[in-house]
């Protein structure tokens, strides 16, 4: 077996393992890992395998190395307490999300098209077992959120309340669905 300077060596009958250091004939020096500096025949030593310095090349290693600094500039992104009690849906009723051009729409038409978004929504919600959702009403004179207040009190399983005003406002109702296990 060949051996050079900078070689990881391990000996054959001892847990002592280094680097060369020295090659003079038939004797070999090596820098142990604790930096004692010791002398073995070729034959009582074997290349470290694992640790060869030809298995990795400095083009791989820098690779690795910017790979490892970029992993850790992407910081995980953690969900925060209070984004981690957000609805997973929000249903904007407002009549100009609903439909492109309600001009030739009576009010009580605009009031039912709202009104039948809120039931399918709500529908959707229950089919999909999706626990919280905001309708957003806005404040107007109040005719869809009363409205909205009588067609939620018709379910059983469902509970409304004002959504998070530092978010909505007053105009928006949380809908909280109890889900059987």
């Amino acid at each position: 077996m060949e051996f050079k300077i900078g070689d990881l060596v391990s000996v054959l009958d001892d847990n002592i393992s280094g680097r060369i250091v020295n090659i003079h004939a038939d004797e070999i020096s090596i820098e142990t890992e604790d930096g004692f500096e010791m002398n073995f025949t070729k034959k009582e030593l074997i290349k470290d395998k694992t640790l060869d310095s030809d298995l990795f090349k400095h083009s791989d290693m820098d690779t690795v190395l910017q790979e490892k600094e970029q992993s850790h500039k992407k910081k995980s992104v953690g969900v925060k307490p209070k984004e981690r009690n957000l609805p997973a849906m929000e249903v904007d009723l407002h009549i100009h999300q609903l439909t492109t051009s309600h001009k030739n729409m009576s009010n009580h038409e605009m009031l039912n098209l709202q009104l039948d978004t809120a039931r399918h929504k709500l529908e959707f919600a229950i089919k999909k077992r999706i626990q919280k959702l905001v309708f957003i009403h806005g404040v107007g004179e109040g005719v869809l959120k009363m409205e909205l207040d009588y067609l939620f009190g018709r379910y059983e399983n469902v509970k409304f309340y004002a959504a998070d005003y530092q978010k909505y406002g007053l105009g928006a109702t949380e809908v909280y669905i109890f889900q059987n296990a």
